[in-house]
């Protein structure tokens, strides 16, 4: 025992151990929390100002303020394509990647994405006939849904027109949205970094 430890009485020291071990115990209703839950308790802990705060976790909130990813939809039809945006509104499929097959796609609203190229500066749009252009300003028709199939590719089926899908031909070229469904392997797309 230390020096400086000798002088405090022994049922000092046995209490602050019984507290100590009772304060990290856990409860009975704990005990059924998952894993899951308990990240997020130390997860809200670590954005409040101070240790013993918890802040509220907004799922939703966080899901709109999303991260945006840069991708390359790749869809296996044909030889294989990634669907680009040109700088004249065109959508097309090249078989190689390009500066103009580079997308960012961003969340809108849960499962809800923007479709934006990077080098053209447009955006991924489907009018009310299902054909698929590019847009210089944000708007309705820019939004679509993400599905993730169940081979583990994303099909995108337009927000503003329900029912039709984006799509690549054999050879490339765009598809009518309301001539593909989601069992047709020409609206499969993998995002590709």
């Amino acid at each position: 025992m230390s020096v400086h430890a000798s002088w405090i009485p022994v049922p000092l020291l046995v209490w602050g151990l019984v507290c100590t071990s009772v304060r990290t115990a856990p409860f009975a209703g704990r005990q059924t929390d998952t894993p899951e839950r308990h990240w997020e308790t130390l997860y809200s802990r670590s954005l409040a100002r101070n240790p013993w705060e918890k802040r509220e976790i907004n799922r939703d909130g966080d899901y709109l303020t999303g991260i945006k990813r840069l991708r390359r939809l790749y869809c296996n039809v044909g030889i294989g394509f990634h669907i680009q945006v040109l700088p004249d509104g065109k959508i097309t499929g090249i078989h190689n990647e390009n500066r103009y097959s580079l997308l960012e796609i961003s969340p809108v609203e849960r499962g809800v994405v923007t479709l934006f190229g990077v080098r053209s500066g447009m955006f991924l749009a489907m009018n009310s006939k299902g054909k698929l252009y590019g847009s210089g300003h944000y708007n309705d028709e820019c939004k679509f849904k993400e599905n993730l199939l169940a081979n583990n590719y994303n099909a995108y089926e337009s927000a503003a027109h329900p029912g039709m899908y984006i799509g690549l031909s054999k050879t490339g070229k765009t598809k009518k949205g309301n001539r593909v469904t989601p069992a047709m392997t020409v609206t499969h797309f993998l995002p590709r970094i």
